[in-house]
């Protein structure tokens, strides 16, 4: 599996998907600045990927 980094298209989905909060809509729209940013950056496409998961499990019910 590769990876693409500069990829985010992942972002605008996941900003659809659900409410967010401003500072996390920052990240998600704006990218990352530091440290900090990428931490919680990579905690919400985890999110992202268990919520889209759900989404399509319902979906095929």
């Amino acid at each position: 599996m590769s990876t693409k980094w500069d990829d985010n298209s992942w972002q605008k989905d996941f900003l659809n998907m659900k409410s967010h909060s401003p500072s996390d809509a920052k990240l998600l729209m704006g990218g990352v600045k530091g440290l900090k940013g990428a931490w919680r950056l990579g905690v919400l496409h985890v999110e992202y990927e268990r919520l889209k998961k759900r989404l399509e499990e319902e979906k095929q019910q």
